[in-house]
């Protein structure tokens, strides 16, 4: 037996006589990671098998020590070319998507600002040959990217909305009293949806450029 304490957002959380729990996927039994507490009843928890490292959900009964079944967090699969675009987009943003499922709704936000920063500088990137320009984007604010070196206007207008929103996410005070994480995640997937729109339109026509 064994204690463990766990920090959960700024609270902290000790759990005395901890017990071996299976695993729901590798059925390994194993003294699990506990990664965060949610409303004292359900703990998050992480195999620490090698091999697996997946996360579950545990629920209290004497300790947290029973599983809840099709506990696994959810996450958002984004297309191939929003990958090809952005390979860090994806994980930045299930990692926020992560947090908000455990209900860490005060830096769920900061993690989706950070995911549209990626994917914005890497689509300005991903469409230059020019090694200076792409080191000035890198280092560029995200709001003055948009702004000045986004030119298709759907992109630049909803980006830049999307900005603002995740930009109150990190602020002291909110701008934007009557929108929040929701509206954030809806102006990212708008983003998402016109990149898109451009890519696979430039694609079918440098694959039909003309009328055989």
């Amino acid at each position: 037996m064994a204690s463990v304490e766990v920090l959960c957002g700024y609270d902290s959380y000790r759990q005395q006589d901890v017990v071996a729990i299976e695993c729901p996927f590798c059925h390994a039994y194993v003294t699990p990671k506990y990664l965060f507490l949610h409303n004292d009843s359900f703990m998050f928890a992480e195999c620490t098998n090698t091999k697996c490292n997946r996360h579950f959900v545990l629920g209290y009964h004497d300790g947290f020590d029973y599983v809840l079944p099709n506990s696994e967090p959810a996450k958002k699969k984004f297309s191939d070319v929003i990958r090809g675009i952005s390979p860090s987009f994806e994980p930045i943003y299930n990692q926020a998507f992560y947090a908000e499922q455990v209900g860490l709704n005060q830096i769920c936000g900061v993690g989706y600002r950070k995911a549209l920063e990626f994917l914005i500088k890497d689509y300005l990137i991903s469409g230059s040959a020019d090694d200076e320009y792409k080191e000035k984007i890198k280092n560029k604010f995200l709001g003055n990217c948009i702004k000045e070196d986004v030119t298709n206007k759907p992109i630049q207008f909803v980006a830049e909305r999307a900005a603002w929103l995740g930009n109150d996410e990190t602020h002291y005070t909110r701008v934007w009293q009557d929108k929040d994480v929701t509206h954030l995640k809806k102006l990212i997937n708008l983003t998402i949806r016109w990149i898109e729109n451009e890519v696979e339109t430039k694609q079918l026509l440098e694959e039909m450029p003309e009328r055989k």
